[in-house]
């Protein structure tokens, strides 16, 4: 075979039983820029938008954004933008090839070439899975108008590095020709994330231009959006064996689960593809199935993750087989169940089963390691604010304190039990500090949640605290065995 990558022009020649792209890609027209295009995206909002294409909607295409590395754009660009979704569950695998990414463009080599993107009136849609931290919060929850890249970004409009920026920036420039503004449609797990994202923009704008952030805050759609979907990062074993099977090389195909879902509120003025056809559920109201899914699925999650790495299991199937842990996300569960909205119509008795099953999954091995990156950044909306409901509701979130206690235990963990990089967090430094420390449980607890915010300002913090205190010292004790026994859950090994 003399052309070994995958592209368009080896996609006809690949094995019937790899799906590929039904449509004419040169036809394509992109409609869509996406702000981040990992992994995740790759999985879901990208594979979404493939059969709208492939449905005859083809004024969709994507026009992909990284607004820090060009390793993406590397590995696909000499594939045409072509990549490998790799469905995986125990003992089965599909492939389908996805064409939907037109181009990638790389904002720290060519900024300029992303606001021109953002700015052709093409453009009606911006997506954004940009992770947590990177929309730059303060830990009161409203822009953090001292970082380096906020300040950067006011001083240089028209060169921007945060996501704040190239949104502004490019609206700024629609406005003044008379182009309607795109949708912002955030795709991160943000409470609120639509409304979270238009109240930090309009700040942004705000501290450039008044009339900017009046256009902002009127005139430009912010809709909120639940995504979900279970997405491992790629090894080189995936990448080997993908290859085998399509007779060609793929440098980065993504591996994922049967399950997808899409919840997304119908707030589109520029239009936008009719992704109710394919599964998407389109709502008034997102919040009562983001509320479900941050608290039941991320947050158990985030528990599988510290405490199946303080526990040495690697992978999160691993983990949720150990029984001690399976029975802690029960409880967890408990927990959390009764501050989700009783009135929305939730099956949260089908959901959780649905997650177990996906927990179960052998075939993904997504690592512990990567769940618990950016823990400060994600606990206070999968675990922090269902426990500020119990203690509000006269209820102890026993199992909840202690995901944040294993949290702090876990970062406390690295560069002895753990490798010293092992998962990273935004607030590493100042953690690192607490460490030479050497304090109290209490004192580090405390310190924890000033540093986070967890809490801020509310009449629970204490209890949390002391809650959170008196895990962490049994951690530290006895290990994940004297925790669990606190809450009458045994430890034994499968």
């Amino acid at each position: 075979m003399t052309n070994r990558r995958l592209s368009n022009s080896t996609r006809q020649a690949l094995p019937a039983s790899v799906a590929i792209p039904g449509y004419a890609r040169d036809r394509v027209v992109p409609g869509i820029a996406h702000l981040g295009v990992g992994a995740f995206h790759r999985a879901h909002q990208a594979a979404y938008i493939d059969d709208c294409l492939a449905a005859g909607e083809t004024d969709w295409g994507i026009v992909g954004v990284s607004l820090r590395s060009g390793d993406t754009r590397d590995a696909l660009a000499p594939q045409d933008g072509l990549y490998t979704l790799a469905v995986r569950e125990s003992g089965s695998e599909s492939l389908r090839v996805v064409g939907s990414i037109l181009s990638m463009l790389v904002a720290p080599e060519d900024p300029g070439a992303v606001l021109a993107a953002l700015t052709d009136p093409r453009t009606r849609i911006v997506t954004l899975t940009i992770t947590e931290k990177a929309y730059l919060r303060a830990a009161g929850g409203g822009l953090d108008k001292t970082h380096p890249d906020i300040v950067h970004d006011l001083a240089n409009p028209q060169m921007p590095r945060t996501a704040h920026g190239f949104l502004a920036e490019s609206l700024a420039r629609r406005h003044a020709a008379g182009i309607q503004p795109f949708t912002v449609l955030c795709c991160d797990n943000l409470p609120a994330n639509g409304a979270t994202l238009h109240r930090l923009l309009v700040e942004f704008a705000a501290l450039r231009n008044p009339d900017l952030a009046r256009h902002i805050a009127d005139e430009v759609a912010f809709p909120s959006s639940m995504v979900d979907r279970i997405v491992p990062a790629t090894i080189d074993a995936d990448r080997a064996r993908i290859a085998g099977q399509l007779g060609v090389e793929d440098a980065w195909p993504v591996m994922t689960e049967p399950f997808c879902q899409w919840v997304v509120e119908d707030d589109f003025p520029a239009g936008r593809p009719a992704w109710e056809k394919f599964g998407v559920t389109m709502v008034g109201d997102v919040g009562p199935f983001e509320d479900m899914k941050l608290r039941l699925l991320n947050g158990s999650h985030s528990a599988i993750a510290y405490l199946g790495l303080l526990s040495g299991h690697e992978t999160v199937d691993r983990a949720f087989a150990d029984p001690a842990i399976r029975q802690f996300v029960d409880g967890l569960w408990a927990e959390a169940i009764p501050t989700l909205p009783q009135d929305a119509g939730l099956d949260t008795a089908d959901y959780t089963a649905q997650l177990a099953k996906r927990y179960s999954n052998t075939a993904l091995a997504h690592r512990t390691a990567q769940i618990a990156n950016d823990g400060s950044q994600k606990l206070p909306q999968r675990i922090v604010a269902s426990a500020i409901e119990c203690v509000e509701a006269g209820a102890a979130p026993e199992h909840l304190m202690l995901v944040v206690a294993a949290w702090i235990a876990a970062c406390e963990a690295r560069g002895e039990a753990l490798p010293e990089h092992h998962f990273t967090d935004p607030l590493d430094s100042a953690l690192a500090a607490l460490d030479t420390r050497h304090l109290s449980a209490k004192e580090s607890a405390t310190a924890v949640f000033d540093l986070a915010g967890f809490a801020k300002g509310g009449a629970e913090r204490l209890t949390l605290v002391d809650l959170a205190a008196a895990h962490l010292e049994r951690l530290r004790r006895g290990g994940v065995a004297a925790a669990f026994a606190a809450l009458g859950i045994g430890n034994e090994k499968p």
